[in-house]
């Protein structure tokens, strides 16, 4: 219940941050816009919007997961609230657990209603609604999962570096995330034994991002722009990998948000 509690104040502070309102316009704007370019490109007009509507979700996402999920916790710490938290029977992971919850809640919001906005764009487009449409669906709980995984990466950098610092690593990682199928060619060519094993252990390492992108071999984006429902299954272990992923970042920044000093 505590975990509730600290989760529904998380997410009514960022819904009255005007940064969030702004970044929602701004997907928005690049929803409208698609539509604009979609009538300009006969015959594509659908894949069109879905492809930058989807774009603009998933972007827009990583920067309210990144520049809202680096200041959870040192907010607190900023503003010395930690010691008034701490001392009350709320636990440590409890609380980290409540501010993780509560910006999950405002991502999953601002997906829903993003999304809502690309129905809306087709539906104006083609004059009525067709249920093709919901194919559109694995796609947006693919992007959902890949800004849950990027939420557990800004959580555990802040839960023991300064807010510039996680930045800078989230968005290291999600970078490099995205081009982790790389790091096997690379090894394989590479004429260096260390090389080649430093590379493995980072493919294995690092969060692989292309896993929301790709399934069944295809893109998952493109299937959704060409209205194709991709392989159940496929979704489904994506999925499945960025949740386990997020729950062992999730807890190793429990564990040590718990032996952090605030002095």
């Amino acid at each position: 219940m505590t975990i509730f509690l600290i989760a529904g104040n998380t997410f009514r502070e960022n819904v009255r941050d005007k940064v969030l309102y702004n970044l929602v316009l701004f997907a928005l704007l690049l929803i409208i816009c698609s539509l604009l370019l979609g009538q300009i490109s006969i015959g594509y007009e659908m894949k069109i919007i879905v492809d930058l509507g989807l774009t603009s979700i998933s972007l827009v996402g990583v920067l309210i997961a990144v520049f809202i999920g680096i200041g959870l916790v040192y907010k607190e710490i900023d503003r010395r609230t930690i010691y008034n938290i701490v001392s009350k029977p709320v636990t440590r992971r409890q609380f980290l657990l409540g501010k993780l919850l509560g910006l999950l809640m405002t991502l999953g919001v601002n997906v829903a209603f993003m999304a809502l906005g690309i129905f809306a764009a087709l539906v104006y487009l083609s004059s009525g609604w067709y249920w093709g449409y919901l194919n559109i669906l694995p796609a947006i709980v693919l992007i959902f999962m890949e800004l849950v995984l990027v939420t557990a990466i800004a959580l555990f950098f802040s839960s023991f570096t300064t807010p510039v610092l996680s930045a800078v690593f989230t968005l290291c990682i999600w970078l490099a995330g995205h081009f982790n199928s790389d790091l096997v060619d690379l090894a394989r060519i590479s004429q260096s034994p260390a090389m080649e094993y430093t590379c493995r252990v980072l493919y294995y390492l690092l969060p692989n991002f292309s896993n929301f992108k790709i399934a069944a071999g295809r893109l998952v984006i493109q299937q959704a722009g060409y209205m194709e429902s991709p392989d159940a299954m496929a979704v489904l272990a994506a999925a499945s990998y960025g949740f386990l992923y997020a729950v062992i970042l999730v807890v190793v920044a429990a564990g040590i948000f718990e032996r952090r000093d605030f002095k």
